[in-house]
């Protein structure tokens, strides 16, 4: 894991996000699912999203949303993140859902934001809800995905 002082050299753009062992993600847009996914035989088909009318947004008891954050990353080759939920969310009964952010991948992080709470719960575009912590890989390739913005 990495503190702050490398951080601020890997990830500029996120200067003034960047906290002793990790790098907070601020929400951007929220999306409802719409229509049905499916993964047969490693095809992909992910549903219909709705994007939702920012600057507050109502997340709904047991119910997932995906979401973005407000800036695309670049995760250099040679390092890798685990993506976390920030503490506030977790204690008002919502959570994040990520994968791994692989060395090389460059894009838009997109979580699923899941209120698993009883209740709506409100939030603010803008809003910090998750930390990237960054650790060094030895040996490794890049992403390649399909996922890999240019």
């Amino acid at each position: 894991m990495l503190g702050e002082k490398e951080l601020i050299k890997l990830f500029p753009d996120f200067k003034e996000l960047i906290q002793p062992s990790g790098i907070d993600l601020k929400l951007d847009e929220v999306y409802a699912q719409t229509g049905p996914a499916s993964l047969i035989d490693d095809q992909k088909i992910l549903p219909e999203l709705e994007k939702q009318d920012p600057p507050n947004y109502t997340l709904k008891p047991k119910k997932g949303y995906m979401v973005t954050v407000d800036r695309k990353i670049k995760i250099p080759k040679g390092y890798s993140m685990f993506y976390l939920p920030r503490s506030t969310i977790l204690r008002s009964f919502v959570s994040i859902h990520t994968a791994l952010g692989d060395p090389g991948f460059y894009g838009t992080l997109k979580f699923l934001l899941y209120n698993y709470g009883e209740f709506d719960y409100t939030i603010k575009q803008g809003e910090r809800i998750a930390q990237a912590v960054v650790f060094p890989v030895t040996g490794s390739g890049e992403y390649n995905g399909s996922y890999q913005e240019k």
